[in-house]
């Protein structure tokens, strides 16, 4: 688990359009929020 205040570690993920976004294009740039939404139709 990641602290309040500690930085995050690297990493890559897909967008909408298949395009790899590397988290080392955001550092010192822009802020970065990660969501992790469920499916409408689970459980929660």
């Amino acid at each position: 688990m990641i602290a309040v205040g500690q930085e995050a570690p690297a990493f890559a993920l897909k967008d909408q359009f298949g395009r790899e976004i590397r988290s080392e294009q955001f550092r010192d740039k822009h802020h970065v929020m990660l969501l992790f939404y469920p499916l409408d139709w689970t459980p929660t």
